[in-house]
């Protein structure tokens, strides 16, 4: 990932297509669980409300969750993603 500062304050962060895909997925699922404050680390609601900004933007973004094989997408990008075994 790679982030930079743009005008007045505004971050823009990059990611690879693999990462924006496995981060909507883990932002959705907590979405989809109604977050309660302390669940996935939430212990504000701001940072609740940040979550479901960047899923929103996310979602708009990206076309695999339309996709019928979406949940194989998923498991596709987070295998690209994950560290080599000798790794962990």
């Amino acid at each position: 990932m790679d982030g930079s500062t743009g005008p007045e304050d505004v971050v823009y962060i990059r990611l690879t297509a693999d990462e924006a895909l496995v981060l909507f997925e883990w932002v959705h699922r907590n979405e989809d669980a109604d977050l309660e404050l302390g669940s996935a680390g939430v212990t504000d609601p701001a940072e609740r409300q940040v979550l479901w900004g960047l899923s929103a933007v996310l979602e708009n973004l990206l076309v695999e969750p339309l996709r019928a094989n979406y949940l194989e997408l998923v498991e596709e990008a987070r295998a690209h993603l994950r560290p080599p075994a000798d790794e962990l």
